[in-house]
């Protein structure tokens, strides 16, 4: 999806110093992606987090000319964009606080469908690693689990639990530590081809983003942010898999890990997730049906929202904002109501004690049913 200031949450997230939550406080205080770029230097001073340095950055126009130069690279492609307050944006990602201002994709997928699954491991998979991959796989959709397998592209686990959905007729996201324009590593560009076919290729960086190590670590975010759970298959004591684990546990998503053989250098992760309680152990897919309440969904009735009145009209803004929503940011609240931050901050205290809403760690708000 794309609109006119799909430019301006590009150029934005190109600022330098300003991560994915400035970022959207700066739209939030601004009103629009568009009002940053148009904002006094002083009035953005004022903004907690900027002050003169960034304030400077802000006020330069290259990441502009940049922006303009990758939504030129967008349409020629046939690119899709989500910026996060988008309403097709997921709502998974948007629950995070550091989930990604704006995010491209290539392929056809609803990302606020049900039952997504994040799959990460070692590199060096065993041939342990992968049946066991394909097992869990497998046996979600003999039970009829249409879910969407997320990983990384990486060798190993990554590469597996895509090849293995898509042989299940799975739909699979990969999420890249590039550019949509390159896929890494190179030797997976015929299964990266299929993915775009049955599901989607991700990325939260600009087209010729140089392969650096820590954008590998940045993706990982997406990884565990988009699914309802991220499922561990082989690590070593450290690892990338690891961080993707911690990140979603932050996000007080579901962790699980699979077991493997006390002294293996590939299961040293897994089993010290289990031993910490980091993670629920798993071990076939109905493990995995029976903690995420997957085998109940079928019989689950959505419920009605009560209606609501006796409310001021920015209330009722604010009510409507949340309504169907799990949780929304403070800052997405701001913009989608129009309300100042400030100002919001007080309404939505007075929401709470009212019991209508109810406050979420990190900013977060959801309505109470």
């Amino acid at each position: 999806m794309q609109s006119e200031e799909t430019m301006y949450y590009i150029a934005i997230d190109l600022i330098p110093g300003i991560g994915s939550t400035l970022a959207k406080r700066l739209i939030a205080y601004c009103g629009s992606a568009q009002a940053v770029f148009t904002a006094k230097n002083n009035s953005l001073q004022k903004i907690p987090g900027i002050g003169a340095l960034l304030s400077k950055e802000i006020a330069s126009q290259n990441v502009l000319k940049r922006a303009e130069k990758e939504m030129e690279f967008i349409r020629k492609h046939r690119i899709n964009t989500y910026c996060y307050t988008d309403d097709n944006y997921s709502e998974r990602l948007r629950q995070c606080d550091d989930g990604p201002v704006v995010f491209f994709s290539k392929g056809n997928i609803d990302f606020n469908r049900e039952k997504f699954l994040s799959i990460v491991g070692t590199r060096h998979a065993t041939s342990y690693g992968q049946a066991i991959c394909e097992k869990i796989i497998g046996g979600l959709a003999e039970l009829g689990h249409r879910a969407v397998i997320v990983s990384g592209l990486a060798y190993g686990i990554d590469i597996c639990a895509h090849r293995a959905a898509l042989n299940h007729k799975l739909d699979t996201v990969a999420v890249m530590a590039t550019g949509l324009n390159q896929i890494y590593p190179s030797s997976h560009t015929g299964t990266a081809r299929q993915i775009v076919e049955h599901g989607a290729l991700i990325s939260d960086f600009i087209s010729d983003t140089e392969l650096d190590r820590k954008n590998f670590l940045k993706r990982n975010r997406i990884i565990a942010g988009l699914s309802d759970a991220t499922l561990v298959i082989e690590s070593k004591a450290k690892g990338g898999a690891l961080i993707t684990a911690d990140i979603a546990q932050s996000y007080n998503r579901e962790v699980f890990a699979v077991p493997g053989r006390a002294g293996d250098l590939f299961s040293a992760g897994c089993n010290n997730l289990i031993r910490q309680n980091k993670a629920a152990l798993v071990q076939n897919a109905e493990e995995v049906e029976y903690l995420l309440g997957w085998e109940k969904s079928a019989n689950l009735q959505s419920k009605q929202l009560p209606l609501f009145s006796d409310f001021s009209e920015e209330e009722q803004l604010i009510i409507e904002a949340l309504r169907n929503k799990d949780s929304e940011a403070i800052d997405v609240i701001s913009y989608r109501t129009d309300i100042p931050v400030g100002k919001l901050s007080s309404l939505l205290l007075g929401l709470e004690f009212k019991d209508i809403i109810k406050s979420l760690p990190g900013k977060q708000y959801l309505l109470r049913r």
